[in-house]
């Protein structure tokens, strides 16, 4: 007996449906208090409920986060996973020889701290490609997310490292979201990453070499307004402002970046003759 494996994409391709229930405890947990207003604010240029959506998130489902930084997601995922499902973190840990991501980490254990009543079930675990590469046992986990991430995957050459432990950690059948600043196409990714952008066929690549079909494109996280030029890269866009009130305005017009939103599928084994 030999396997094949298929895809299922008009099957799974736009994620499983999501009842009207779940629907509602997303929008619960974006109008949740515990949401400062700033963070509210980017909903607009983030779209959660959209995008959460479209990778066909559910209440019952195990979901890793990788690399939360501040937890701007966490916000939205904990409180809807919190009873029947299972969110874990994947964040840099305390033992990473660099300070900005020890601290990151720190800042965002005493966040989940703060609130047990939203994220007392969150599971914190350390993720440092390629050292720390495992994000759970394999096939435990039936969605992974990441968020704005890759760019600095592909600057350290850890990209391929991700992608095959996330590979790993889901279900046959389960889910990859990717949403990462999107660079102009045929740009050198060695190059753009360090602006912040990533060639979407970068990341189809190197999801693809893992073993991922990729289901599901989305424009909902897209900006055709940024030009991707800017001499700090990505940063000089809101929300950093790395340049300060230089053209302040003009790069608030310009607004968050152009993202692309892919949802990429680990195939189902399946026996045949």
């Amino acid at each position: 007996m030999r396997f094949v494996m298929i895809a299922l994409a008009a099957l799974l391709a736009a994620g499983a449906p999501q009842t009207g229930r779940a629907a509602g405890e997303l929008q619960a947990a974006l109008e949740g208090e515990h949401r400062s207003a700033e963070n509210r604010a980017r909903d607009g240029y983030r779209h959660p409920a959209e995008t959460l959506t479209f990778f066909g998130l559910r209440p019952d489902m195990t979901v890793v986060e990788i690399s939360p930084g501040g937890g701007w997601y966490t916000e939205v995922l904990a409180p809807v996973l919190r009873e029947k499902g299972k969110l874990i973190a994947a964040h840099y840990g305390e033992d990473t020889g660099v300070e900005y991501r020890t601290k990151s980490h720190l800042s965002f254990v005493a966040k989940l701290a703060a609130r047990p009543d939203l994220y007392d079930r969150v599971e914190v675990i350390a993720y440092n490609p390629p050292d720390q590469s495992s994000l759970g046992p394999d096939g435990s986990a039936d969605l992974v997310v990441t968020f704005r991430s890759l760019h600095g995957m592909v600057r350290m050459d850890t990209a391929a490292s991700f992608f095959e432990g996330a590979f790993a950690v889901l279900k046959p059948g389960g889910t990859l979201g990717v949403v990462q600043h999107r660079a102009r196409p045929g740009s050198d990714p060695a190059e753009t990453s360090k602006k912040g952008y990533v060639p979407e066929a970068t990341v189809v690549g190197l999801a693809e070499d893992a073993g991922f079909v990729l289901v599901g494109q989305s424009e909902i996280n897209a900006n055709p307004r940024d030009m991707k030029d800017y001499p700090d890269g990505v940063w000089t866009l809101p929300p950093s402002y790395r340049k300060g009130d230089e053209d302040r305005e003009k790069y608030r017009a310009i607004g968050e970046s152009d993202r692309m939103t892919l949802q990429f599928l680990k195939p189902i084994p399946v026996s045949s003759r």
